[in-house]
Order: structure tokens, then C-alpha cells, then sequence
């Protein structure tokens, strides 16, 4: 995604993160599973959220598929809310240096 673009819907992350913790769901399978799921998880939310911070946060979250036990972080969903965070910091700074 490039700065023209809009970030993704907070629904569609929150969908994503469930769909990497139900590999858990079925025992035995979980971990099989995840070493598909993972190299495919990341390179979505690298496309999704673009740029460094899109390349960041698919490696990221390559590593927290890969792990046992690790897949209980909503990356998507915290990559949602930084994106949020920052954009609405940027915004802020804009309008108080406008303000001054």
C-alpha cells in the first residue's frame, strides 16, 4: 500500500488473526499448519500495510507464526492500531504546528 491508500479495515485484521489462532483448534495439527499459514499470513500483511512498516511487520509476523505457542499476538491487528496511532500523531503535530 502506498501514502494514497487507504489502510485496511480494522475487521479484516481482527479476521486475519483469527484465521492464524484456529490452526490450534484442531490438536496435533497446529503446528503443521502454522508453517504453511506463516509465509502466507506474512506476505498478505506485508502487501496490506506496504512499505517498511508492511516488510516489518510480515517478518514479524513470519516469526510469531513459525513459534509454538506464539500465535495468540494479534499481529494484524496491532499492526492496525500502530498504523492508526502514528497517522493520528502525525495529523495531530500538523494541525498544532498550523495552529501556532
Amino acid at each position: 500500500m502506498n501514502q494514497t491508500q487507504k489502510s485496511p479495515p480494522l475487521l479484516f485484521c481482527i479476521i486475519m488473526d483469527v484465521i492464524g489462532m484456529l490452526s490450534f483448534t484442531i490438536p496435533g495439527v497446529g503446528e503443521f499448519s502454522d508453517v504453511i499459514w506463516a509465509p502466507i499470513s506474512a506476505i498478505i500483511l506485508a502487501k496490506t500495510f506496504g512499505g517498511v512498516k508492511g516488510i516489518a511487520g510480515g517478518i514479524f509476523n513470519f516469526i510469531e507464526e513459525v513459534m509454538p505457542g506464539m500465535d495468540i499476538i494479534p499481529t494484524f491487528t496491532i499492526m492496525w492500531f500502530l498504523t492508526h496511532k502514528v497517522k493520528a500523531s502525525k495529523e495531530a503535530s500538523i494541525i498544532s504546528v498550523q495552529a501556532k
